[in-house]
């Protein structure tokens, strides 16, 4: 395993520890999509089915664990026990819009038509758009919290250092994954003009804020 890996599984378990947090600190889920959480529980579910198939290392099967507890205590701390914070009315992508294409595409392009190898496919593609909704959300209200800013920020390193994780292995081990490295890319740059927010705004201590859309 390389540091580029190592260093993206840590930034992507602080997003999530930063959220889960931020919820149980303020008592509040204000200004956190509950849809894209509820992406994000899929795409875990989807994807470590291999759980109970195949054993890759004691590293693999905890960290596969953690991240599926922590999404599922997430959803369920938004839409049960903090449901009266959580706003809907501002939370309403439409999943419809991710979820059609992204099954249509994960039949259509895998690599190899079998169950678990099309919902292999399906959380990787589904992982790339998972967070519009939150993006979304920020978009329509015009404003962030800076700890769901920190939280986005550290999932963005994530995927980032992922794409240097497919860059080492590719000189290293000659492994190249086409979905994954497309997907990775493509939800590296949705988050790209937030990173620059970020680093303008939100590390010089300002709130961050979005033009609101039309």
């Amino acid at each position: 395993m390389n540091v580029f890996r190592i260093l993206g599984d840590i930034s992507h378990l602080l997003a999530i520890i930063i959220l889960l947090l931020k919820i149980l600190k303020s008592k509040s889920c204000a200004g956190i999509s509950g849809k894209s959480q509820i992406l994000f529980a899929l795409v875990f579910t989807t994807r470590y089915l291999d759980l109970f198939t195949t054993f890759i290392s004691v590293y693999n099967t905890v960290m596969k664990v953690i991240f599926l507890i922590c999404a599922y205590i997430t959803v369920y701390m938004i839409y049960v026990k903090f449901r009266k914070t959580f706003d809907s009315e501002n939370d309403s992508f439409r999943l419809e819009f991710l979820l059609v294409p992204v099954t249509g595409l994960s039949f259509l392009e895998n690599h190899s038509f079998t169950p678990l190898e099309i919902l292999w496919t399906f959380s990787i593609y589904l992982e790339s758009v998972a967070i519009l909704p939150q993006l979304f959300m920020i978009s329509k209200t015009g404003e962030a919290e800076t700890i769901t800013t920190h939280y986005l920020f550290f999932l963005g390193l994530y995927r980032a250092l992922y794409i240097a994780n497919w860059v080492w292995r590719y000189y290293t081990e000659n492994f190249y994954d086409q979905i994954a490295v497309v997907s990775g890319v493509v939800q590296t740059i949705f988050y790209c003009d937030f990173f620059y927010l970020y680093v303008t705004k939100v590390l010089k201590g300002k709130k961050l804020s979005l033009p609101m859309p039309v």
